[in-house]
């Protein structure tokens, strides 16, 4: 990775192939107006009004409209590198004219081996607008734009802070549902770790959800105490008090998020010891027949060994009875020794 701060380019680092196009949603007390483009000169003349504006850019390949957008809300050269690199850890950032919020929207997988799916997320919120940048296509926050049309519990009367905390919201119901699949496949698992049919998959399955509670913890945590900082901060000049109860709500879900991530991860070592303490029991119990085997078989292997001897003079070879014999000492030798077994609880 070279050395952003010694570059002028904008370089988007993601895989996604979706056109990058705009959707505007410019609304007030008494109206709301929608416009999608492809790019964002056309969307200029519906700025105005001293409206509250959302604008929703989806595709982040053509990084000149990346620009273009960044540049009217004011919105710096660094700012602009972290909307367009998707690797960059979760963050919540303060700055002089707006807040920054890069995330991940995470996807439970179709398929059971399948990682979770993670896309890139943005979001900027100023004095009157909120902007979000998604990598590729996405509906997320389509019951957002249907409240704002519907003017649902007075939302068109509020400013760009409660958008932000609505769309925060969004977001922190989508780090639940996921860390929630990864609790109750938790509790599934533990159940299998009892069942001997399933047991032998166990392992593969402990790694899998471990590598998705590390995924969750990278994008969640770093959240956590950013939010807490941040948006508590009474000099904060892009909230206003009567927002600040929402924002309140929003951090009680993202510390029950992390509550449920932590309990993940006691269950998961919970997991892992009793995964490899029935190993261990698997394996002694294992040891234990082969030991009863070996047992039982020993005195038969001398005494089988006594008659393989190439000695001249041993009566029993000559005897007329004396292979039966031999068979029958055998085995009430192989069933005293399995009863004496039997008895000690072997």
């Amino acid at each position: 990775m070279g050395n952003n701060l010694l570059s002028e380019r904008l370089v988007y680092n993601g895989e996604s192939r979706t056109p990058t196009h705009l959707h505007l949603c410019a609304y007030d007390a008494a109206a709301c107006e929608e416009t999608a483009a492809e790019r964002f000169e056309d969307l200029l003349p519906h700025l105005g009004g001293g409206r509250t504006l959302w604008l929703q850019v989806h595709g982040l390949r053509d990084t000149d409209t990346v620009r273009d957008v960044c540049a009217h809300f004011g919105i710096d050269f660094l700012t602009m590198q972290d909307i367009l690199n998707v690797s960059h850890p979760s963050k919540i950032e303060e700055r002089e004219a707006y807040n920054v919020v890069i995330s991940k929207l995470s996807a439970w997988p179709d398929e059971p081996d399948d990682d979770i799916r993670q896309t890139h997320f943005c979001l900027v919120q100023g004095n009157g607008f909120v902007l979000t940048f998604l990598e590729e296509e996405s509906d997320f926050f389509r019951d957002v734009t249907q409240a704002i049309r519907a003017n649902t519990l007075h939302i068109r009367e509020r400013h760009a802070d409660y958008l932000l905390s609505v769309l925060l919201n969004g977001l922190v119901g989508n780090f639940l549902s996921v860390v929630s699949r990864i609790d109750d496949a938790l509790d599934e698992l533990e159940t299998s770790l009892f069942d001997d049919d399933r047991e032998r998959d166990a392992g593969v399955g402990i790694r899998l959800l471990r590598k998705r509670y590390l995924l969750m913890k990278q994008t969640v945590y770093p959240l956590k105490d950013q939010y807490a900082r941040l948006f508590h901060a009474p000099s904060s000049a892009l909230f206003r008090r009567g927002t600040r109860a929402f924002f309140s709500d929003v951090n009680d879900h993202l510390a029950y998020v992390a509550q449920t991530i932590d309990s993940c991860r006691e269950t998961l070592s919970a997991l892992m010891d009793l995964y490899v303490s029935n190993n261990s029991l698997r394996m002694n119990d294992i040891m234990t027949r082969l030991t009863v085997v070996s047992t039982i078989f020993i005195p038969l292997t001398f005494l089988a060994g006594v008659w393989g001897m190439n000695f001249r003079w041993m009566p029993e070879l000559d005897w007329r009875y004396g292979y039966p014999a031999a068979w029958g000492l055998m085995l009430a030798t192989g069933v005293a020794v399995y009863v004496y077994l039997k008895r000690k609880k072997w």
